[in-house]
């Protein structure tokens, strides 16, 4: 643009062929270009080195979501709705009724209490009352407390299902990226950072593959790296060659179960 000054299309025009033309086919693009490549240089994709680095996010530094903490609040959650179900079991001791508790809940359960609790008392949140000097009955306490309850529930649980089975944390600004150390600390705290692991995989000096994970062990990686070369080519590296951070016995017998030689450089 800089060079042909005028001439050229606007910054929407380019933004718009990244990311609704080019961003759905640059898979199918490298592939293509890679195969056309290694036909005519007779690369060998046999011997395939693998290495990664971590890339720093474009994400608020202080915008973290633990998964343990997450947890512990969810547990404690879990103590208080109990409590609350024993206060409402007393009032509605009377009617012959008794909501049964559990050691943990889920949001679906709790909106059935609330349509249950709402039809026994006949609960009109129309005439709930607010504010300094008005006195709210205990029905209006129960059922503002639930639904308190049941919200802060569901947000737990969208956090746990964002930050899924294969991480212990995620940014709330860019949800992919997760808190991992780096090797340049340039705060100099040792303070996590949201980042990316990317992970090549080296044929004959040219990128045969590559992948971008949110896994902070370069274990973790192998894997997925060397399952998206075999969805790139149709078979798997015979020699992947990978130094010793990659090493574990889940990945060893992997290795095993698709016929490729185990090597650490």
């Amino acid at each position: 643009m800089y060079l042909m000054e005028h001439k050229t299309p606007s910054y929407r025009t380019f933004g718009y062929f990244i990311n609704e033309i080019l961003k759905p086919s640059v898979e199918e693009l490298f592939s293509d270009i890679n195969k056309k490549i290694f036909a005519e240089q007779h690369v060998d994709l046999s011997h395939l080195y693998i290495d990664g680095s971590k890339f720093e996010a474009n994400a608020n530094k202080y915008s973290w979501v633990w998964r343990k903490a997450t947890e512990k609040s969810r547990y404690r959650l879990f103590a208080k709705i109990t409590a609350l179900l024993d206060e409402i079991n007393d009032e509605l001791a009377g009617f012959g009724i008794k909501i049964e508790t559990n050691t943990e809940y889920v949001p679906a359960y709790l909106d059935e209490i609330i349509d249950r609790y709402t039809k026994i008392q006949n609960i009109d949140e129309n005439s709930f009352v607010h504010g300094r000097g008005h006195h709210k009955t205990p029905q209006q306490r129960h059922f503002e407390r639930l639904q308190e309850y049941k919200n802060k529930l569901s947000e737990y649980v969208e956090k746990l299902d964002t930050c899924g089975d294969g991480r212990n944390s995620y940014s709330k600004t860019d949800t992919s990226a997760t808190f991992m150390r780096m090797k340049k600390d340039y705060m100099r705290n040792d303070q996590l950072l949201p980042a990316y692991n990317v992970q090549f995989g080296v044929a004959d000096e040219y990128i045969a593959v590559a992948d971008v994970n949110h896994y902070r062990s370069d274990m973790d990686c192998f894997v997925p790296l060397i399952e998206q070369f075999h969805k790139l080519y149709g078979f798997y590296p015979k020699s992947p060659v990978a130094d010793v951070g990659y090493g574990s016995y889940n990945n060893y017998i992997y290795c095993e179960q698709k016929g490729m030689e185990k090597w650490n450089r």
